[in-house]
């Protein structure tokens, strides 16, 4: 069972106070690359939201989107006054004016602005605040999470018919290796026949080259590798770990041996065949980019 890098999932929650709502979207790459987008007062989660999504997604370049709405005005913050450190910066502030005898103007103005005088409320969520947005956060996770699904059975059906293609080419391409042989001999004939005529060739010498050429350029091991790796992709797509990387790996190997049998054919009609299935490889491993 395998699952695409593309997912989508939204989830929302609405108290009548207040509109939680998380959406997730992802498309493929390499490694995880993740992006969020928060509120403020959830900021203190992020490092909680980032290794959630770690585990749950794996790979993928993922944006994250939290969004809050507040049914009417939202509550304005209000600031407030360290009162004893403003009369401690004061004071000190007169007795430095009245010791450099400078006027005494401003002193509270410039009081005001020093450091942890004015203090800003924090916005800051409660504990059943998150967990109501982390339920919809799971929420939109599974949606998400079944859309990879959903997206990686689609994905699975067209590769596994791809591979069948490649199997029925190579099922061919043993039905027209017979005519191989007949057609090599027949052209090795005539043209030594032209070049030296046909008293000249020595018949056993002739037959001892045309095995070992006919040798080199059997396919036997080509077609049993295609078939066995063929096979164990197909295996591979069934289980539950199944992967992008590893499918990659094995249609590296596909392709490897549909070379070889495309480069020994020295045939037109095995050259058809073997093209077809590069093209359908090219599909495949096309399709593999997208696969978690």
């Amino acid at each position: 069972m395998i699952k695409s890098m593309t997912g989508y999932g939204i989830a929302t929650f609405d108290s009548g106070t207040t509109k939680y709502t998380v959406e997730l979207k992802s498309l493929n790459s390499k490694f995880l690359e993740l992006s969020l987008r928060l509120p403020k007062m959830f900021s203190e989660k992020e490092f909680q939201l980032r290794n959630d999504c770690s585990k749950q997604i794996e790979r993928g370049k993922v944006n994250l989107s939290i969004n809050v709405e507040q049914a009417g005005a939202a509550p304005v913050k209000a600031a407030g006054i360290d009162t004893a450190l403003l009369k401690n910066y004061y004071a000190q502030l007169k007795s430095v004016s009245e010791e450099l005898n400078e006027p005494a103007s401003n002193l509270l103005q410039l009081a005001l602005g020093l450091p942890e005088v004015v203090k800003y409320d924090e916005e800051t969520v409660s504990e059943d605040e998150w967990k109501q947005m982390e339920k919809t956060f799971n929420q939109a996770m599974a949606a998400f999470q079944q859309f990879r699904s959903d997206e990686g059975n689609t994905l699975e059906q067209d590769i596994k018919y791809r591979i069948e293609i490649i199997l029925k080419n190579l099922k061919l391409v043993e039905v027209e290796e017979p005519n191989r042989v007949p057609v090599i001999r027949e052209r090795l004939n005539s043209f030594l026949a032209e070049a030296a005529g046909r008293e000249g060739i020595d018949q056993n010498r002739l037959e001892q080259e045309l095995i070992y050429y006919i040798d080199k350029l059997d396919i036997t091991e080509e077609k049993i590798r295609l078939k066995t790796h063929c096979d164990y992709f197909i295996e591979t797509l069934k289980n539950a770990d199944a992967n992008g990387k590893k499918l990659g790996f094995i249609s590296q190997e596909i392709g490897r041996e549909i070379n070889t049998l495309g480069s020994k054919a020295n045939d037109a009609n095995i050259q058809k065949l073997v093209v077809g299935m590069k093209e359908e490889l090219e599909k495949i491993k096309e399709q593999l980019l997208n696969v978690l």
